[in-house]
């Protein structure tokens, strides 16, 4: 295992079931607990039951599309950190419009190497977990 927290849970949405699987498999293989949903709609009824800490999101779903999804996961878990993927030229398109009203996301291009998916969601999961210094009182520090 290489650096995860194992608390921290994954899903993965893609339509490919192949891809999906895979690349549970990789986060499982370094400390993540992950799972796959096929479509956002079976992806929603995973979050029902488990809200996870990072959602991978395909951009090109059948029925709901990937930010449509993100839309809805960061409306009710504001807390989960979302990445999308996407192959499709036209995904431009659908993320400005998200962009317009005020829903901004990370992104990447597919073909992608598992490696630097595991490195962007390590990233993204340690820059929340990152807590500001507290300043110790200026009258005890002085004193020592």
């Amino acid at each position: 295992m290489t650096g995860a927290i194992p608390t921290n849970t994954v899903l993965i949405v893609d339509d490919d079931q192949a891809i999906t699987d895979t690349l549970a498999a990789i986060f499982n293989m370094h400390g993540y607990n992950a799972h796959g949903a096929y479509s956002a709609e079976q992806a929603i009824e995973s979050i029902a039951a488990c809200v996870p800490d990072m959602a991978l999101l395909d951009v090109n779903l059948p029925g709901m599309n990937g930010i449509d999804l993100a839309i809805v996961l960061k409306a009710n878990h504001p807390e989960c950190h979302v990445l999308l993927v996407s192959g499709h030229e036209r995904t431009h398109m659908l993320l400005e419009e998200a962009a317009k009203k005020g829903h901004i996301f990370d992104i990447m291009a597919k073909p992608i190497h598992p490696t630097f998916i595991l490195e962007r969601v390590k990233a993204l999961l340690s820059a929340s977990k990152q807590v500001t210094p507290v300043l110790t009182d200026l009258a005890t520090s002085a004193v020592s």
